[in-house]
C-alpha cells in the first residue's frame, strides 16, 4: 500500500527527485531520467538532481496551442518544426510550476540560498529507449546558475523537442510526432578533472564485456560532440586487461577542423586503476539497467568517479541465445549468417524461421546415424537464421572443406573463417569428445548440397536418364502438394508438417544431380584447358543457359510487357497509372483485357514467387503483384531494341556457343581427344547447368502452398480471437500455431514480434559471422588493418566508426547551416554534432576529421546504418567536393578516386 501511495504522488507531481525516478514512469519522465533513477537505486554514484515531468511540458504545449500544429501531413516539415518550437518558447512558465522548480533547485544548493551550477538536459519520452537512443536530439545546457537561468534553460529544452533535427529523427524512426513529450533533468554540475564516455560493449565489433572508453581533461561535452580527439581505451571487463591505449590530441579543433598534434611526452589522462574503476562502474550500470550502456562520466577533483547519465546502446546486434541444447562443448561459439548466404539482409518472420528450422531438423533426421556428432545447429538471432559452425571450425577435415565451399558461395566469408581458425578458442579439438569425431561422412552428410555426390557419376554418364528422373520427381512433388478439401485447420497444419517433414526434401534431392553433373563437367573442362583459357572464358560459357526457370520467368515477363505495349488501351494505362493504381485495378479485374489476361497468365505460372521468397511469411506475387507491375512499367520504358531482354538473352546464348567452339579448338591444339572431351564437357555443362534453379523453384512452389494453408489456419485463429488478424499466423512458429488451435491467446506475443520485426527491418548492417559474446567477426577482422605505409596510394586512414562500404561523390561541408547534400553523396566534415543530423538522412556515408568511434557522429551514423570513418587528418582539404571516393567504415579507410 505504501509503495502504491508513493507512486501516485510521483505521478501527480510536475517535479520529482531523480531518486524517485524509475522505468515504470518513462511516459512521465522519459528514458534518460528513468536510467538515472535506476543507477541511483542500484547504489551508483550519481550527482543529485530532479526531473520536471512531461505533465509540465504538456501544460506549456496546451497553452501554446501546439496541438493545432501536431499534424505533420502536408506542408514543409521544417517550417512545421520551426513554427511549433517558436510557439513553445514564447509561453511563460506558470507560476505554480516555476515555484516548484525554484524550490527543487534551492534544495540542490543545500537550502542555504547558494546558487549552484547545474546541467539542464532533456529526457524525451521517445529518447534513450531500447530500440533507439535518439542521442543528442534535444538541447543540453551546462553550468547554468541561478533560478531564473534554470527556468530559461528549461523552457529552451522544451522548445528543442521541435528542432528540425529532432522532428526528422523521430520521422526516421517511425515515432509519431503527436506522441512526443519531453521531461527535463536538472542535475548538479560536477567540477570535473576528467570526463568522457564509456560503452560497456564494444560499439564497433559488438563484443560484450569489452569496455570502450574515451576520455579528456575537463568537461565531457567536447568528447561527446567530437570537438576533440580524446584518449581512447579498450578493456576486457572480465579480466581487467587493458587491450588498447591510444593518445588523443591535446588541443581542440581549429577553424578548419584540424587539431593540434599531441603534446610531446604528454601522458594519458587516465591511469590503469581509473580505467578499471570505470569499467566496473559500467558493468554495474549494465547490470542495473539490464542491457549494455553508453554512459557519460566524470572524475571530480577528489578522484571520485561519477555517472552523469546512461542510455542503452541501441546499435548492437543481439547476442545468440546461450541455451543451444545438450552435448555442446563450452566456451565461445561461432555462428555463420545463413540468411546472408541466401542473399537476405532483412529479417525473417517467425513462421519463416520456423519452417527453415523444421526443414533442417527433418533433413538431419534422415541422414544421421545413432551416435553421430552434430556438426552444426541452426538458431535465430535478430530474426535471422544463423548456423552454429563451432564444431566444424574445430575439426581438421571440415577446416579443409568449408573454406573451399565458401569461396564459391561467399568469398568474403573465407577471410573471416581463416581469421577464426587462427583464434586459439577455435583450435582443432583433441580427444574422443572433440571436433575430430566429425568424420568425412558426417561432414558431407550434414551439407545437403553434398548429398548429391553418390548420384553424380550416373548423371554425368547418362544425363538423359538423370533428366527423366528429375521430371518424374517434379511430378511426384506437385502431387504431394495437394490437400483434399474440405479440411479443418488442424488437418491443414498436419498437412503442412507432413509436406515439410517428409515430402519436400526427397523431392528436392532428386533434382540436384543433373545441374551438379553440368558443373562437374565444367570443372573437368577447366582442368583440361589449364593454360588455354583466358580469365572469363568459362564464365562466358554459362551465359544464356537453357532450362533456367528464372531466366524463363524473366523472358515470360518481357513477353507480357510486349503484349501490353501492342495493345493501345493497355499501353496507355501503364503509361499514366502508378504501380499502386495498377495493382488495385488488376486485383479488382478492371485493367484492359490484354493487360489483365497477360498478367494473370504470368502469375498463374510464377505467382508463387516473391522478393525475399525463402521467408514463407512474405506475400507471394499472386497476393501482391505490385512489384511485378512496377517491373512491367520499367520494361515499357525500354525503347532501344538492342536492349530488350529477349535480344540480350539471344546474344548471350550465341556468345556462349561461340566460346564453346573457341575453347574446343584451343584444346585440340593439345590433342584431338582433349579437344573432344572439352567440347563434350562444355556442351554437357550448358545442357544441364541451367537446371540449378529448379530445386529452388520447386521449394518456393512448396512454400507458396504451405503459406496458403497457413493463411487459412490464420483466418480460423483470427475468427476465434486467438490472434488479431489472419496474417498474424506468420508471426507464430509451427508449434505455437498448434497451441493456438488448442485455445491459447497469442495476440500479445504477436504484437511484440511485429514491433521487433519493424525495428529489424531498419537495421542496415548485418554480421556475416557472429560470436556468442556478440562480436561481429568481420568488423573485428577489418579493425586489424595493415599499417599506413602498406596502404595503396590515395588511401586515407582514419578510425572505423560504422561498418559498410560506399562509393560516391564527396560533398565537403564546414557548416551545416544552409548546406546542400544530394542523396547518396558522401558527407566530409571537420566534425559533427546534433545540428548536422538532418544531413545524415541523405548521406551515403560520412568522413570526419575529428572525434572517436563513440563520438556523437559515429553513434548516430551507426544508428542510421551509414558507413563512417572518423579521425581522418585533413580530410576537408585533401578531399574536394565532387571527388569520387570509397568509404570503408569497417576498415577505417577512405580511397580517393573511387
Amino acid at each position: 500500500m505504501h509503495g502504491s501511495t508513493r507512486r501516485s504522488k510521483r505521478e501527480d507531481s510536475s517535479v520529482i527527485d531523480l531518486a524517485d525516478a524509475g522505468p515504470d514512469l518513462i511516459p512521465l519522465i522519459g528514458g534518460k531520467a528513468a536510467g538515472l533513477g535506476g543507477l541511483i537505486a542500484a547504489g551508483l554514484p550519481v550527482p543529485p538532481g530532479f526531473c520536471i515531468t512531461t505533465a509540465a511540458y504538456h501544460r506549456i504545449a496546451a497553452a501554446a496551442e501546439a496541438a493545432q500544429l501536431a499534424g505533420t501531413s502536408g506542408g514543409d516539415p521544417g517550417a512545421f518544426a520551426d513554427r511549433t518550437r517558436e510557439s513553445i518558447a514564447a509561453v511563460p512558465v506558470p507560476e505554480d510550476l516555476a515555484t516548484a522548480i525554484r524550490f527543487a533547485y534551492a534544495r540542490l544548493g543545500g537550502g542555504d540560498g547558494r546558487d549552484v551550477p547545474v546541467a539542464v538536459r532533456s529526457s524525451a519520452t521517445a529518447e534513450d529507449l531500447p530500440e533507439a537512443s535518439f542521442a543528442g536530439q534535444q538541447d543540453t545546457y551546462l553550468n547554468v546558475t541561478g533560478a531564473d537561468a534554470v527556468l530559461d534553460a528549461v523552457r529552451r529544452c522544451w522548445a528543442s523537442l521541435w528542432t528540425r533535427r529532432a522532428v526528422a529523427y523521430r520521422h526516421e524512426h517511425g515515432v509519431e510526432q503527436q506522441t512526443a513529450g519531453i521531461a527535463v533533468i536538472v542535475q548538479r554540475m560536477v567540477e570535473a578533472d576528467i570526463s568522457g564516455v564509456l560503452f560497456t560493449a564494444n560499439p564497433l565489433t559488438g563484443r560484450r564485456r569489452e569496455a570502450v572508453i574515451d576520455a579528456a581533461p575537463g568537461l565531457g561535452d567536447a568528447v561527446v560532440s567530437g570537438a576533440i580527439n580524446p584518449d581512447h581505451f579498450v578493456l576486457d571487463t572480465a579480466s581487467g586487461t587493458i587491450l588498447e591505449r591510444t593518445a588523443g590530441t591535446a588541443g581542440t579543433a581549429g577553424t578548419a577542423g584540424t587539431a593540434t598534434d599531441p603534446a610531446p611526452g604528454r601522458s594519458l589522462c587516465l591511469t590503469d586503476g581509473q580505467l578499471r574503476e570505470l569499467a566496473a562502474l559500467g558493468e554495474r550500470a549494465e547490470q542495473a539497467l539490464g542491457r549494455p550502456q553508453d554512459l557519460e562520466w566524470s572524475i571530480d577533483a577528489d578522484g571520485q568517479v561519477l555517472a552523469l547519465q546512461s542510455r542503452p546502446i541501441t546499435t548492437l546486434y543481439p547476442v545468440p541465445d546461450a541455451a543451444l541444447g545438450e552435448n555442446l562443448s563450452g566456451g565461445t561459439r561461432s555462428y555463420m549468417n545463413g540468411s546472408l548466404m541466401q542473399g537476405l539482409t532483412r529479417p525473417l518472420t517467425p513462421m519463416g524461421c520456423s519452417v527453415m528450422e523444421f526443414l533442417t531438423v527433418s533433413y538431419r533426421a534422415g541422414v544421421d546415424r545413432p551416435g553421430d556428432p552434430v556438426p552444426f545447429r541452426y538458431l535465430v538471432v535478430g530474426m535471422r537464421l544463423f548456423v552454429d559452425v563451432t564444431e566444424l571450425l574445430r575439426a581438421k577435415r571440415s577446416r579443409r572443406i568449408i573454406p573451399r565451399l565458401m569461396k564459391l558461395a561467399d568469398a568474403r566469408s573465407v577471410d573471416v573463417l581463416e581469421y577464426l581458425m587462427a583464434d586459439p578458442r577455435f583450435a582443432v579439438a583433441r580427444g574422443r569428445s572433440g571436433g575430430n569425431r566429425l568424420s568425412a561422412r558426417v561432414v558431407f552428410k550434414s551439407l545437403p548440397q553434398l548429398a548429391v555426390l553418390p548420384y553424380l557419376p550416373a548423371a554425368m554418364i547418362r544425363p538423359d536418364a538423370a533428366l527423366e528422373r528429375l521430371r518424374r520427381a517434379e511430378e511426384k512433388f506437385r502431387r504431394a502438394l495437394v490437400l483434399e478439401e474440405p479440411a479443418s485447420a488442424t488437418k491443414r497444419l498436419d498437412f503442412v508438417e507432413r509436406v515439410l517433414g517428409k515430402d519436400i526434401l526427397p523431392g528436392l534431392m532428386m533434382q540436384l544431380p543433373p545441374p551438379a553433373a553440368g558443373y562437374a563437367w565444367l570443372g573437368i573442362a577447366r582442368w583440361l584447358l589449364d593454360g588455354l583459357a583466358k580469365p572469363g572464358d568459362l564464365e562466358a560459357v554459362l551465359r544464356g543457359l537453357p532450362g533456367n526457370v528464372t531466366t524463363e520467368m524473366d523472358l515470360e515477363l518481357w513477353r507480357t510487357a510486349t503484349l501490353i505495349r501492342d495493345d493501345p488501351d493497355s499501353a496507355q494505362e501503364f503509361g499514366t497509372g502508378t504501380p499502386p493504381e495498377l495493382t488495385r485495378r488488376y486485383l479488382d479485374g478492371s485493367l484492359p483485357a490484354a493487360a489483365q489476361q497477360g498478367i494473370a497468365a504470368f502469375l498463374g505460372r510464377y505467382g508463387h514467387r516473391a522478393v525475399a521468397e525463402i521467408d514463407l511469411g512474405v506475400p507471394r506475387w499472386a497476393e501482391d503483384p505490385s512489384h511485378i507491375l512496377n517491373v512491367l512499367a520499367n520494361y515499357l520504358r525500354v525503347t532501344d531494341p538492342k536492349k530488350t531482354p529477349d535480344r540480350q538473352f539471344a546474344r548471350a546464348e550465341a556468345t556462349a556457343e561461340e566460346r564453346v567452339k573457341e575453347l574446343s579448338a584451343r584444346a585440340r591444339t593439345k590433342g584431338t581427344l582433349r579437344g573432344r572431351l572439352v567440347a563434350h564437357g562444355l556442351r554437357q555443362a550448358r545442357q544441364t547447368a541451367g537446371l540449378r534453379e529448379s530445386p529452388k523453384f520447386a521449394l518456393i512452389m512448396c512454400f507458396a502452398e504451405v503459406r496458403r494453408q497457413l493463411a487459412m489456419v490464420g483466418k480460423d485463429l483470427a475468427a476465434a480471437g486467438r490472434i488479431s488478424e489472419p496474417d498474424d499466423v506468420f508471426f507464430l512458429d509451427l508449434a505455437e500455431a498448434r497451441v493456438a488451435l488448442r485455445g491459447a491467446d497469442l495476440r500479445e506475443a504477436v504484437a511484440e514480434r511485429r514491433h521487433t520485426y519493424a525495428l529489424e527491418m531498419r537495421r542496415r548492417h548485418i554480421p556475416r559471422m557472429l560470436l556468442s559474446d556478440g562480436t561481429d567477426v568481420e568488423a573485428a577482422l577489418a579493425a586489424r588493418t595493415p599499417a599506413d605505409d602498406t596502404l595503396p596510394p590515395g588511401t586515407l586512414r582514419g578510425a572505423p566508426a560504422s561498418a559498410g562500404t560506399v562509393t560516391g561523390k564527396a560533398r565537403v561541408i564546414l557548416d551545416p547551416q544552409g548546406a546542400h547534400l544530394e542523396p547518396g553523396e558522401i558527407l566530409v566534415a571537420p566534425s559533427t554534432d546534433p545540428g548536422w543530423t538532418p544531413l545524415f538522412l541523405t548521406a551515403g556515408a560520412m568522413v570526419m576529421e575529428m572525434g572517436g568511434p563513440i563520438s556523437h557522429g559515429a553513434v548516430v551514423a551507426r544508428e542510421y546504418g551509414i558507413p563512417a570513418v572518423v579521425g581522418v587528418p585533413n580530410a576537408t582539404t585533401r578531399i574536394r567536393t565532387g571527388d569520387v571516393i570509397t568509404v570503408d567504415g569497417a576498415a577505417g579507410t577512405v580511397r580517393l578516386g573511387g
